[in-house]
């Protein structure tokens, strides 16, 4: 990851290649940008963009540089669109910062260290599935980051008895009972913009019931990571966990295919509520990630969820710490 951000460093004065960044990151761009907003609580974009501006910042002070040659060279189309920037992040323009003592915020090159803390144990299981089908309802749906997603518990909401007992009908595989899927995210969802394909259904392998959505699932491997606590509180703590803990340790990259949210049935107000996050999953080879990797979410799945727990396992389950 440091490398990575090393070879950031070295081209922010031209084309930035994430795809060669993630590359050196041994990982997808997509899981690359992912990571990184979960280890450095700010996008990567955003960071890009406050290191450009900081070194324009200083280039303005110490020497002669032109604005406009500033602006093409740390990626603006104009003048006025990097003194806008410019501004934004600084408080002054452009050409108030060179002038003496004009203060000017400095954002550092950052670096990851990978510590454990509390030794507080993150329950894992790795799951083999063959290819199933999510059956149920799907909306485009727009990206929340926190708390309960309006559009997402409208649709709970919009389910009635019926719909509700014959998804659970054809529920015959673990997760049992009603789960969520989200899929096909914008490109702008590290930057909470855009939208998801959301499905509220039931995994199954049977026949799709006349009138309910499909989402068509390939044969993975899935981790799949218990939140026990405050809903939603601590279902995105494990989101968090999954990135910024989980991932860079394990043996594991993550691989083509939707996020699936399981929450048993009953108050989701108890101390002790129970959620399972499901990511599809490839283990790595000779230090890679998988190259299929298909955009994913940091935005809220948290939902009113009524689903029923199963009893269902499957095989080449383990648990990890």
């Amino acid at each position: 990851m440091n490398e990575a951000m090393a070879y950031i460093e070295q081209h922010l004065g031209d084309e930035i290649d994430l795809k060669a960044a993630a590359r050196i990151a041994l990982c997808s761009e997509t899981h690359f940008r992912r990571m990184f907003s979960f280890l450095a609580g700010v996008t990567l974009t955003e960071y890009v963009r406050r290191r450009r501006l900081t070194l324009a910042a200083w280039e303005l002070q110490s020497g002669g540089a032109k604005i406009v040659d500033l602006a093409l060279k740390y990626g603006y189309d104009s003048a006025d669109s990097f003194a806008r920037a410019f501004r934004q992040l600084h408080g002054v323009t452009p050409s108030e910062a060179r002038r003496s003592g004009a203060k000017l915020q400095a954002y550092l090159p950052m670096t990851f260290r990978l510590t454990v803390e509390g030794g507080e144990r993150m329950k894992v299981r790795i799951v083999e599935k063959e290819a199933f089908r999510i059956v149920g309802i799907m909306k485009r749906v727009p990206i929340v980051f926190s708390g309960v997603n309006p559009e997402i518990a409208a649709m709970w909401h919009s389910l009635d008895m019926d719909k509700i007992g014959l998804m659970k009908k054809v529920s015959n595989i673990e997760p049992g009972g009603l789960v969520s899927a989200s899929t096909r995210f914008s490109e702008e969802r590290m930057q909470e913009k855009g939208g998801l394909d959301h499905y509220i259904g039931a995994a199954t392998t049977l026949a799709v019931p006349e009138g309910f959505a499909s989402l068509e699932v390939e044969a993975s491997s899935w981790a799949v990571f218990e939140a026990v606590g405050k809903f939603p509180d601590a279902l995105q703590e494990t989101w968090g966990r999954i990135y910024s803990e989980w991932f860079p340790s394990a043996g594991y990259g993550q691989a083509e295919g939707p996020e699936l949210l399981w929450n048993e049935q009953r108050d989701q107000s108890a101390p002790d509520y129970r959620s399972e996050i499901w990511i599809p999953v490839g283990k790595r080879k000779d230090g890679t990630k998988p190259d299929r990797t298909e955009p994913n979410r940091t935005e809220s799945n948290t939902t009113e969820s009524n689903t029923t727990e199963s009893n269902t396992t499957e095989s080449n389950t383990t648990e990890q710490a």
